[in-house]
């Protein structure tokens, strides 16, 4: 009798200590793990499929994500803006129609070490460490820090010349994720709404996904900074803290994924396979 009941506790206690599956994770967390994305680093982008919501990141690139909100402000992107490139397993792109001519713009490709950074401990293919900061994929070599080329992430468009990006030509990572285009290209923010209504685009038929028509073009309806917007159409979004016990139980339920599905559980993670919770705020 002792036996059977010794068996039925280590049962019990296996099966309370089974992995969670990663949705199980987030509707356990506590609203405490949470936070709000902030409306003045939110760019709206209307098209008339419906609703893209960017986050910014001007800590990592603040010349240009402050250039992108000043066009956003003026108008810039709102008067013949239109996505003009959808290429195959790779990214969208948008600019005003026609493409303006580069002014210049900024190395914003990397920044000095930040203490916010929480690296994985599994290898990564292309930097010592890779991780989060914040609410972005980021690698590190211990000596300077830079933002990952995952899907979703937001680059800003350049020439050949390394300082001719300032924003005014943006794209977003539909494909897998181009992680050789990191420390080359700065990387203003990730979309955090409305990623399937760019990834579902037609695929541009001229080179490198360039819509070859015109009449192809998505035009871009508005686009602007959530926090000038009135109060009733501003996103209100808030996403798992990365520095939180629920984002790390997160990442180990996809590390190790559970269920009957899954016959053999990777057992490790590659940081563009963790895709940042997002949700409505709730009251």
């Amino acid at each position: 009798m002792r036996l059977i009941l010794a068996a039925a506790l280590l049962f019990a206690t296996a099966a309370s200590a089974a992995p969670k599956a990663p949705d199980e994770v987030l509707k356990a967390s506590p609203k405490s793990d949470w936070h709000r994305l902030d409306p003045a680093d939110l760019l709206v982008m209307q098209l008339k499929t419906g609703r893209v919501v960017i986050a910014l990141v001007p800590g990592f690139a603040p010349r240009t994500v402050g250039n992108i909100k000043k066009l956003a402000h003026s108008g810039y992107f709102s008067k013949g803006a239109a996505i003009i490139r959808s290429q195959d397993n790779y990214v969208v792109q948008w600019a005003r129609d026609p493409e303006p001519k580069s002014t210049g713009g900024w190395i914003e490709f990397e920044r000095g070490p930040s203490t916010t950074f929480h690296a994985l401990k599994d290898p990564d293919t292309y930097a010592p460490q890779a991780g989060f900061d914040g609410d972005f994929p980021a690698a590190s070599d211990g000596k300077t820090e830079w933002l990952v080329h995952c899907y979703g992430v937001v680059g800003a468009g350049r020439d050949l010349k390394p300082d001719t990006g300032d924003g005014a030509e943006l794209y977003a990572v539909t494909g897998q994720a181009p992680r050789h285009l990191d420390r080359n290209i700065t990387v203003v923010g990730r979309v955090v709404q409305g990623m399937d209504l760019l990834s579902s685009l037609p695929r541009g038929a001229g080179a490198m996904g360039f819509y070859d028509k015109p009449a192809q073009h998505m035009p871009i309806l508005f686009t602007g900074i959530a926090s000038e917007m009135p109060a009733k159409d501003q996103p209100r979004l808030e996403a798992l803290t990365t520095a939180s016990r629920s984002f790390a139980a997160y990442v180990e339920a996809r590390r190790n994924r559970a269920g009957p599905f899954f016959i053999r559980p990777a057992g490790r993670i590659d940081v563009c396979n963790i895709p940042l919770p997002v949700r409505p705020l709730s009251p």
